[in-house]
């Protein structure tokens, strides 16, 4: 005859071990989150300047002499308009050439690639705190007396956004690639047996921070994506009030959308530029 108690018993210390390794993964995912959001390429200080050569790239400077990201200068005598980059949390700035390329081409602008702090060469860490600052101080560096576009991937959004938010009057105009709403919900998307809405400290908001801006937007979706889905940067379309333009590819997925031609940038600056209606 079965023991009912004893039964009861095992069942509870099994429902304990299973809670207090739930806990424990949860705690984990806690103290190492940064270490599973950003999977920065790390590269020797003596060989970056070689390296950035062979993408295309100068080394672009902070008053202080310090290599803060990378730069291609316009082809033309004088820029007509620079347009800074904030790429997705893997690789580096040195491989988005891809994404400089084909807007130096398009237009008479200098081009300049963020490179954030812990990534490449530069030191310091990832995260939101960081990235925001090293976003304001490169900002600044921009000439003021001509346009200042902006151009994000992925976690970069969040970073364009927060910048837009702050000089709302100096951006003269947003393309988001594979953009979100706000982080915590992806965390939560890629992370579904935890809390990781609630667990995740750096919290991006970019839908809340685009409030305040109203320049012209452009949001471009990977119809595929498996890492935010395509979903959010639906929404935070549709929740821009200023003027805005969406581009859905189909099939694509999270990393096939960025690289584009010199004559499809051409037609973003038209839009930049023209600053429809909504």
């Amino acid at each position: 005859m079965m023991d009912w108690k004893k039964s009861g018993r095992s069942f509870l210390r099994v429902l304990q071990l299973l809670v207090i390794a739930y806990l424990l993964i949860a705690l984990a995912a806690l103290i190492f989150q940064r270490r599973l959001i950003y999977f920065p390429t790390k590269i020797p200080a003596a060989a970056v300047v070689a390296v950035a050569a062979g993408h295309g790239f100068a080394p672009w400077k902070n008053p202080a002499g310090e290599i803060i990201g990378w730069k291609m200068t316009a082809r033309g005598a004088a820029a007509t308009a620079s347009v800074l980059i904030f790429h997705g949390n893997a690789g580096c700035a040195l491989g988005r050439d891809y994404l400089a390329q084909p807007i130096r081409d398009a237009a008479d602008a200098d081009v300049f690639v963020l490179e954030y702090p812990g990534y490449g060469a530069r030191e310091g860490a990832p995260g939101q705190a960081s990235f925001n600052a090293a976003a304001e101080a490169a900002f600044r560096l921009l000439p003021a007396a001509a346009p200042r576009y902006v151009v994000s991937e992925s976690i970069g959004t969040g970073v364009a956004s927060a910048l837009a938010k702050n000089h709302p009057g100096e951006i003269a105009g947003l393309a988001l690639f594979a953009p979100y709403q706000n982080f915590p919900a992806v965390a939560q998307r890629q992370m579904p047996f935890l809390p990781a809405y609630f667990l995740v400290r750096d919290r991006f908001n970019p839908a809340a921070d685009l409030k305040a801006y109203r320049g012209p937007v452009k949001i471009i979706v990977a119809g595929a994506d498996e890492i935010i889905g395509a979903a959010s940067g639906r929404r935070l379309f549709e929740g821009y009030a200023g003027p805005k333009e969406l581009q859905v590819i189909g099939g694509a997925h999270h990393n096939d959308i960025a690289p584009q031609t010199p004559a499809w940038w051409r037609e973003v600056f038209a839009f930049w530029r023209h600053r429809p209606s909504p």
